[in-house]
């Protein structure tokens, strides 16, 4: 047999595998939320609009290598003034800027008395932004781009970062490739907040393990080899991974279908060769030596107790290796789409993430014992 015909065979023989293993997978998550759910429970946010988002003030970053990255900006406070602070959201893999949508509206309503920018945009390859060539599909490459979106949107002015998931990979990233944009009293970003996410080893406990599979690595050959077909077989190819981030994205008790589908929606919406080339990177992915640079600042930590994808001893591993000045932030039954099943944990995390940034900007830094985790 050739080498295309081997690939060609590998390819079929993957998208049999993923078939069954998506059925099985996401037949099984679905059953048992009805059984639980059946007759008995009233959704929370039905009706509300997850792509509202994308009718605030629209622009456009262009990224060193020419993506365009779609940006949406929110101002609070007294529109004549200008911001004192920049807070800059990045979502996670498969997902777009309308994973905030709760803590888009919720810091509106918080800060509506203070000047803050809340930026959001979407990752390359996702969303509205560009697609993003095969050899830019890492988190190093993402991690450049958040530095070219802060240099656009926040040229003056402290900044606070934000990021689930992929997006907190993205924040280690640019601390390890960037350093002199943290450091107290002195660099650029005055605080961090990383949400459901790990400096590495993503795909060694939890679901992670089943994004390490070999039909995912076939799917990735047939992006590469034969695009045509993956394309046609798209609906199948899904399969392969989609599950996955589902069956992760929320706890065991959570119910709000309108959530679920806007989750759902979004994977739905990625590209395929984005979620094939981003996989790798998250596969690949080791951002350890960021933790050092990011403890020089303010940091708050937050994740599920039932997070799957990114397992809770990611965020407890991450945390105990941060600064003094850091929080650890559990969302009791939570999965991993933390932002949307508990957006108020999230969203309080943030405020006190950015006042914390204030004061630390604002006085010399003393020792200090960490905080207790907060549930």
């Amino acid at each position: 047999m050739t080498e295309p015909e081997q690939r060609r065979s590998a390819w079929s023989s993957g998208l049999g595998q993923a078939g069954s293993l998506g059925a099985s997978t996401a037949g099984a998550f679905r059953r048992r939320r009805r059984r639980r759910k059946a007759g008995t429970a009233v959704d929370p946010y039905a009706g509300e609009n997850f792509k509202i988002i994308y009718d605030d003030d629209s622009s456009t970053v262009i990224a060193d290598d020419g993506v365009a990255l779609a940006v949406r900006t929110v101002l609070t406070g007294d529109p004549d003034k200008e911001p004192e602070l920049t807070v800059i959201f990045m979502h996670g893999f498969t997902l777009r800027m309308a994973s905030w949508h709760f803590q888009r509206f919720q810091l509106a309503q918080r800060w509506a008395d203070k000047n803050v920018r809340m930026v959001f945009y979407d990752q390359r390859g996702h969303g509205a932004s560009d697609p993003a060539p095969k050899p830019s599909c890492s988190i190093a490459q993402l991690g450049e781009d958040l530095a070219a979106v802060i240099r656009a949107v926040a040229p003056t002015g402290p900044v606070v970062l934000v990021g689930h998931s992929m997006g907190g990979m993205t924040i280690m990233a640019l601390a390890r490739s960037h350093p002199e944009l943290f450091g107290h009293a002195r660099g650029k970003v005055a605080g961090v907040a990383l949400v459901s996410t790990a400096a590495r080893g993503i795909t060694e406990a939890g679901l992670g393990e089943g994004l390490n599979n070999p039909i995912v690595d076939a799917l990735r050959v047939s992006v590469r080899y034969f695009p045509g077909l993956v394309q046609a077989g798209r609906g199948i190819t899904r399969q392969a991974v989609e599950p996955v981030l589902a069956a992760a994205s929320f706890g065991p008790d959570f119910y709000s279908p309108a959530t679920e589908h806007a989750v759902e929606a979004m994977i739905q919406n990625t590209s395929i060769a984005s979620m094939v080339n981003f996989l790798h990177a998250l596969e690949s992915h080791d951002e350890s030596t960021a933790l050092p640079v990011l403890a020089q600042v303010p940091t708050v930590v937050m994740c599920g107790e039932e997070d799957r994808l990114t397992p809770l001893a990611n965020s407890v591993r991450a945390f105990s290796e941060l600064g003094d000045d850091a929080r650890l932030r559990i969302g009791d039954g939570c999965g991993h789409m933390l932002p949307m099943e508990s957006p108020e944990l999230v969203t309080d995390g943030i405020v006190d993430l950015v006042e914390r940034s204030r004061l630390a900007r604002n006085r010399p830094r003393i020792p200090w014992r960490k905080a207790r985790s907060e549930r």
